[in-house]
């Protein structure tokens, strides 16, 4: 599952996936860090750390990033709450139950 992952994340940094992992690493910040930093800077409402981290990849691979983050936060929510993902996300923005 984390290679499929990682191989749609390197179709917007256009590696390709042809890269050695450690040519990829020394490029900078993957799109799951920047998405954990951005995400982080949000919730604190810091500024200057949702810019720096909005640079740090291109805004398609930040979206897919926050994207994933929230999916997999949402599943955990679920499960440590024993409800379904739907109303915890029903829940988390504010919606009335379905």
């Amino acid at each position: 599952m984390f290679d499929r992952i990682r191989k749609y994340a390197d179709r917007f940094r256009g590696t390709g996936g042809a890269e050695p992992p450690a040519r990829r690493e020394k490029r900078g910040h993957n799109l799951f860090e920047a998405a954990a930093a951005y995400v982080t800077a949000r919730a604190e409402d810091d500024q200057d750390r949702i810019e720096e981290a909005a640079g740090w990849v291109s805004p398609e691979a930040l979206s897919f990033g926050v994207s994933e983050l929230a999916c997999r936060a949402v599943v955990a929510l679920a499960r440590e709450r024993g409800q379904s993902p739907r109303t915890v996300a029903r829940d988390l923005l504010g919606l009335p139950a379905a």
